[in-house]
């Protein structure tokens, strides 16, 4: 539902434009961004609380919130109480992403992997229909049922949740870190920006962010290593398999999520394909996510994760270069199977490195290690959109993509429109082929970690940690 969420909306910024007469930019990129700051700001709060409070608890009022913020969302009389609304319903979306794993990683111990990879494909389905869901329903409807859509889905899912989601009382009885939370709150929450607007703020006010957020973030790991009860204990950072699986992790969505930012501009502007065209031709990548996840998490539980995840990310990084062959007479055929083995390669990659973060986590932190995790992929996919974006602007993809799409059409190009083609292309290329350089120094990354606990061995040894999990020595 989240997924969906935050896959149907980008359809929608024109239409809301339009509705409250106000060019694309400007306001309106902030009922996106304003989103994936909260989001990015809280997810560690958020995950540390599901360790004090109970997993279930935080999951239950981030429902409740996400639903409440998605009528507030379609019923906004203005830009700027859309915005807020769009506020509100990320806190709701952060509650969920916080502690989703740990809850997952807690209900199936003993064959987390294949959890993990069914998780996955509720993901891929999400990014996967989104698109063309928004599409739809702005096309027939209006912009306002993309948020009231979710209402019901919500519901249901509150339902289920209250029915099948076991109690849990709080784990610790500890007081939340504060002042970490704030500082962390405030880094990750000016990094977001900046990442956001690297393409439209000026080189002052870019780095004036970026050193604020730098400068929080350094301020929150010196309060960190002093809390007694920190936000995130800095020793699951010592541990080589968490720390590989969670950087692996980042890398992974640097160079992977580029794919669906940058596409959609070779889609339209380039080939001239509609906006629902440009949707579907997109849906090859999740849902090849979806067939492959399953089963890799599933043989992660018997084998483990190194050799699938490097393995994983080699075969996506084969499909960025095979992406990054793409030209203006490329076939349907051509963008298709080529986005499947990159979807392939991140479905093998993805649910044996989450069920390997997991695994090393001690069951009391493991809403620790789970938001973590989605914070990594948060500012993974924040850097990857700001990278691959300055790559293409810079070689001047941008300004001839925008050529392009006001240039005639006609059967024969003319000269300049050749040389605008060329020049896209420069861009779209470069943009990918740097995406596949990161791919590569992932599955370095990867090696690094070693060999993990068999699976049955991190089974048996869930109670010991337990145990010891409570057990803090004073700092």
């Amino acid at each position: 539902m989240t997924a969906l969420d935050a896959s149907i909306v980008n359809i929608s910024l024109p239409s809301i434009a339009r509705t409250f007469r106000m060019p694309i930019g400007g306001a309106v990129q902030w009922v996106i961004i304003a989103y994936l700051v909260v989001i990015a700001a809280t997810l560690l709060t958020f995950g540390r609380l599901s360790d004090l409070v109970g997993r279930k608890r935080v999951w239950m009022a981030g429902l409740a919130i996400f639903t409440l913020g998605s009528i507030f969302c379609g019923a906004a009389g203005s830009i700027e109480e859309l915005i807020a609304a769009r506020v509100f319903q990320g806190l709701g979306g952060a509650l969920v992403f916080a502690p989703s794993l740990a809850i997952i990683s807690e209900a199936f111990a003993a064959d987390r992997g294949r959890a993990l990879g069914l998780n996955a494909v509720m993901l891929a389905v999400g990014t996967s229909v989104g698109p063309t869901l928004g599409g739809l329903i702005t096309d027939h409807l209006t912009w306002r049922w993309i948020f009231y859509l979710n209402v019901p889905l919500s519901v249901i899912a509150l339902l289920a949740s209250h029915r099948v989601l076991p109690s849990s009382g709080a784990r610790t009885r500890e007081p939340l870190d504060v002042p970490g939370a704030a500082l962390s709150a405030v880094g990750f929450a000016c990094l977001t920006l900046a990442l956001s607007f690297s393409q439209e703020w000026r080189a002052a006010r870019l780095l004036t962010c970026l050193v604020i957020g730098v400068a929080a973030l350094v301020a929150a790991g010196m309060v960190e290593r002093r809390s007694r009860y920190p936000i995130v204990d800095i020793a699951l950072l010592r541990d080589r398999v968490l720390a590989s699986a969670l950087a692996s992790m980042t890398l992974a969505m640097l160079a992977l999520f580029a794919v669906g930012f940058i596409l959609p501009f070779y889609f339209e502007e380039l080939r001239r394909f509609s906006i629902i065209e440009s949707g579907l031709l997109l849906t090859p990548l999740p849902v090849a996510i979806a067939v492959v996840a399953p089963f890799s998490g599933t043989l992660a539980d018997r084998v483990g994760s190194r050799w699938l995840a490097s393995g994983g990310l080699a075969l996506a990084c084969v499909g960025l270069f095979l992406l990054a062959r793409l030209d203006e007479t490329s076939t349907v055929g051509d963008i298709v199977w080529r986005l499947v083995v990159t979807g392939l390669g991140q479905g093998l990659f993805q649910s044996p490195n989450a069920r390997a973060l997991m695994d090393e986590a001690p069951p009391g932190q493991q809403g620790q290690a789970s938001s973590l995790y989605a914070t990594g992929r948060v500012i993974g996919q924040s850097l990857s959109v700001a990278l691959a974006g300055a790559i293409f602007a810079g070689l001047g993809g941008a300004s001839a993509g925008r050529a392009l799409a006001v240039a005639p059409s006609g059967t024969v190009a003319s000269p300049d429109v050749v040389a605008l083609q060329q020049t896209f292309l420069v861009g779209f290329h470069g943009a990918l082929l740097v995406c596949a350089a990161v791919a590569a120094a992932g599955i370095l990354v990867v090696f690094v970690r070693g060999d993990e606990r068999p699976a049955h061995a991190a089974t048996q040894s869930e109670a010991e940690r337990a145990a010891h999990a409570h057990v803090r020595p004073g700092r």
